[in-house]
């Protein structure tokens, strides 16, 4: 992964930082590229498009590369970011006006915030996954209509039924239907949100996405692109879990209804986690550096 630059102001070659921009668009393009192809032939996805329909960022701008915070482009074609916004003259080249940047991302707070509250907590596994049962428990209103649940609805409802269901997530627990949210053992809400998040959960460690996309271009497009392959990765072991069938679309099931199932869901579940917390630190360098910046 690629290290960020900002502890000091460094000046990047134009011949250096074309080279990582090139890099870096070829890397976006391997990881989205089947996404665009479907999206022009009006095809879907039950598991990828997620990661453009929560998640807001288009394809173009995760390829559009940026530097981060505290790295100059030097050299005459850098000049033509001027016209882009947060861009500056500055030490010699163009880089990130620091102070227009935090004047227009005021969230710079609450993810700093968020990210270091939950850089302190262990991690807690054994969720299993069951917020995506959750959504689905009592009623023939499925998300993902065009694929089948494997042990059908009654199936479904009784594994919800026999599990203790622990979700700490708002932006998965506010998609439980209505019979499920008493099932839950907290009641997550968006003020809650930096009190439960947590770096077990599947789903706070797929955002580190969204708070580094929502930082850009603050934030190394290198280090967005770390964290998009995350949650990618993240997002299919969330739906090999789920209730669903994906079979036919590729996807062996985590079947967390047994005992084999919860041992494997818990392993992918840590491995995430360690990588989540590597991520978490990164992005939240980018956040006291531009703190000291200030």
């Amino acid at each position: 992964m690629t290290g960020t630059r900002t502890a000091a102001v460094a000046g990047l070659a134009e011949t250096e930082w074309r080279e990582r921009a090139e890099l870096h668009a070829r890397r976006v393009d391997a990881l989205v590229g089947d996404h665009v192809r479907r999206r022009s032939a009006g095809e879907r996805h039950p598991v990828e498009d997620f990661l453009f329909t929560y998640y807001n960022l288009k394809p173009a701008q995760l390829r559009r590369w940026h530097p981060g915070a505290g790295t100059v482009l030097l050299g005459g074609g850098a000049r033509e970011r001027l016209s882009e916004r947060f861009y500056a003259e500055r030490s010699g080249g163009v880089g990130l006006d620091v102070p227009a940047f935090l004047a227009a991302r005021p969230v710079l707070d609450f993810v700093e915030r968020l990210l270091s509250a939950v850089a302190e907590r262990p991690a807690h596994l054994g969720c299993f996954g069951l917020h995506e049962w959750a959504m689905v428990y009592r009623t023939e209103e499925v998300r993902h209509g065009q694929v089948p649940l494997r042990l059908g609805h009654a199936g479904t409802d009784r594994v919800v039924e026999s599990h203790r269901v622990q979700c700490s997530h708002f932006d998965a627990f506010r998609f439980f239907t209505g019979p499920a949210r008493p099932l839950n053992v907290l009641q997550p809400s968006r003020e809650r949100q930096t009190e439960l998040d947590q770096p077990g959960c599947l789903h706070a460690n797929m955002d580190l996405y969204k708070w580094a996309y929502k930082l850009t271009p603050a934030v190394p497009s290198e280090l967005v692109a770390d964290c998009f392959e995350l949650s990618k990765e993240i997002r299919v072991l969330d739906m090999r879990a789920s209730p669903y069938d994906l079979r036919a679309w590729g996807y062996d099931p985590v079947r967390i209804e047994t005992a084999e199932g919860k041992a494997a869901y818990m392993e992918y579940q840590r491995d995430f986690a360690e990588r989540g917390a590597v991520l978490r630190g990164r992005v939240l360098d980018v956040c006291r550096a531009l703190r000291a910046a200030a």
